[in-house]
């Protein structure tokens, strides 16, 4: 029986947090949370200090209360960080939420001390005491993620120092992520009103100016975006050195010379996978580049500047309402499955969305996950436009995944960040489609699949630059800072060979600008999305072959993201080999497929 869940509307943009910890900042809830955390932690650590490696099958039994400790603290840390992470978020200037990141992110490395103890248990397990623990049945479900702990522990520095590389990393190289957030803060973009007053927009609001229909409105917003940055550059450069520095020695003392050795080992992919990928998108980048000269010359362009580059075309430019955003996306999601159009009305009905336009706000968008609670929420600045309306499916195909994930064991939900944006691509991927298929007019069509092609010149593009920009910094890097100016120039170098010359003009202070550079939790933090979007693109396909019956099979990708690596994911699934070009050329066939509808219709 096919589910009528349905938004009831109108919805309010803004989220409810007050069931997770009242009170915000002062929450009493959350400090008497973050206490018991704290006791429990130490309680493990105590316990996990007296223990040795197991001799025998009977030994193991005695680690069971431990590593159920171990996925409580796990779980509940996300809890808090998710918690002071959306604090944060829809607040800049609360001072107390950044106190709690603080305190949290402490907490965080102590549960991280403590994994490194029982990591070095499981590195000196002794192979035949190994097998027969793994094969418990109270074990065997969580075995791949705890081998893949073991394996990681053989690869890393004593339990000893492991220990004090993360103390330090609280005040050091985390403490620098969480100094980028107050730099950002600061940043004020001006813009001119009508009357010929100065207001100061948030670079969240201004980043919602980047996409306007009106190029002027566009150009003098990238303007000031830039000279803003500007401004801030010397302070963002010392942080971005920082951040690098404490990993590039980290590594070294590790003994690992590829910069690329933890992202990948993090997404669970290999680097024949990651080459593969970038060649087979080299390739076909001449027909992207066909498609930015076209719109350009739509425009009235000799050559697309930085600015130009996500512009809207057509009819698809006009302001969509928070209230029809979300009954499309309910009722475009229920076209592939009932499941997750139920799911994400339940996201609307019940106040997990922060999506209000309004000063103060961090840029950008994300989903959060709150394992203890069964939530996840929802975070961006609704801004009316298409491409709000493709954030807002993104977000909330990540919140379906984790919605996936609650019954499994905690261990078995950590999956990696590339896994984690196919679920959200996939998504975004619905919502296009749909609306493509139902355009009003050709030029409304038009303006719709210029909407999907430059979700692929973000990924194949934009976001290689970023990679580009990334890999060739952490190289010179390895020889001393960078000042700004030098910053700057490897990014305009990046994106000039990402783009392929194709722009005439570039962000250089990109670097500066974009958050996912200072990152602390996860390295690299760009690949992964260009793979999430070509293995969800790929998926896809294979889900349009398939017709109605595929939704179950995607479900169950999804809930084993977190036990595979991708390439056993795709083999079990889907039946492919990720290390060849067959399944990446037919992901990209869609892409093309889209390019070369928007070229016909704009003869």
């Amino acid at each position: 029986m096919i589910s009528l869940r349905q938004v009831h509307v109108p919805i309010t943009p803004t989220w409810e947090l007050d069931s997770i910890f009242p009170g915000g900042s002062t929450s009493n809830e959350f400090q008497s949370f973050l206490k018991k955390l704290d006791e429990d932690i130490a309680k493990i650590h105590s316990s996990i200090k007296e223990k040795s490696a197991p001799q025998s099958l009977k030994d193991t039994a005695t680690f069971d209360e431990i590593i159920a400790g171990l996925q409580s603290a796990k779980s509940r840390i996300s809890e808090a960080n998710s918690f002071v992470s959306c604090l944060g978020a829809q607040n800049q200037h609360d001072k107390k939420a950044v106190q709690l990141s603080g305190k949290v992110t402490a907490q965080n490395a102590q549960l991280q001390n403590v994994m490194t103890l029982f990591q070095n248990i499981l590195r000196t397990t002794e192979n035949e005491v190994w097998d027969a623990w793994m094969s418990r049945e109270e074990i065997s479900p969580i075995s791949f993620v705890l081998s893949e702990m073991r394996n990681d522990a053989r690869e890393k520095l004593s339990p000893e120092l492991e220990s004090l590389a993360s103390d330090l990393a609280v005040d050091g190289y985390h403490g620098w992520g969480q100094h980028y957030d107050t730099i950002v803060a600061k940043v004020g973009v001006p813009k001119t009103e009508e009357n010929g007053e100065i207001t100061m927009l948030s670079v969240g609001q201004a980043a919602n100016k980047l996409d306007d229909p009106d190029r002027a409105v566009r150009e003098e917003t990238f303007e000031e975006w830039e000279r803003a940055w500007g401004q801030v550059a010397d302070y963002a450069a010392d942080t971005l050195n920082r951040l690098a520095g404490f990993r590039l020695k980290l590594y070294e003392r590790r003994g690992w010379d590829d910069i690329l050795k933890e992202p990948l080992a993090i997404n669970r992919m290999s680097h024949e996978t990651l080459d593969t990928m970038w060649k087979v998108i080299e390739e076909s980048k001449p027909v992207f580049v066909t498609y930015l000269e076209r719109k350009a010359k739509l425009l009235g362009l000799e050559r697309l500047n930085w600015c130009d580059v996500d512009s809207p075309l057509g009819e698809a430019t006009g302001k969509i309402t928070y209230d029809q955003a979300a009954q499309d996306i309910v009722e475009q999601f229920r076209s592939f499955s009932p499941k997750l159009a139920d799911f994400s009305a339940e996201a609307f009905n019940k106040r997990w969305i922060e999506a209000e336009d309004r000063p103060g706000k961090r840029p950008g968008g994300f989903c959060t996950s709150l394992p203890n609670s069964k939530q996840t929420r929802v975070f961006m600045t609704f801004g009316g436009t298409v491409s709000n309306l493709s954030t807002l499916a993104h977000e909330l195909g990540h919140a379906y995944h984790q919605y996936l994930m609650e019954e499994l064991p905690v261990f078995n939900q950590d999956y990696a960040m590339n896994v984690a944006e196919t679920a959200s691509t996939f998504a975004e991927m619905i919502v296009a489609d749909a609306l493509v298929k139902n355009a009003n007019s050709k030029e409304e069509k038009i303006g719709l699949l210029a909407d999907k092609a430059q979700r692929s010149i973000a990924f194949f593009m934009n976001i290689h630059a970023r990679f580009l920009f990334e890999t060739s910094f952490y190289e010179k890097r390895k020889q001393g800072t960078l000042d700004a100016t030098e910053l700057s120039a490897l990014m305009e170098q990046a994106q000039k060979e990402a783009f392929c010359e194709a722009l005439g003009s570039y962000h250089p202070n990109f670097w500066a600008s974009k958050l996912h550079f200072y990152i602390t939790e996860v390295p690299f933090y760009n690949f992964p999305y260009t793979f999430g979007y070509m293995f969800s693109t790929g998926i896809y396909a294979q889900a349009q072959r398939e017709g109605a019956a595929f939704a179950a099979k995607y479900d169950a990708l999804l809930q084993d993201t977190g036990i595979m690596t991708v390439e056993e994911l795709a083999a079990k699934h889907l039946g492919v080999d990720l290390k060849k070009p067959d399944f990446w050329r037919e992901a990209m066939s869609l892409a093309i497929a889209d390019v070369e509808a928007f070229l016909e219709l704009t003869k």
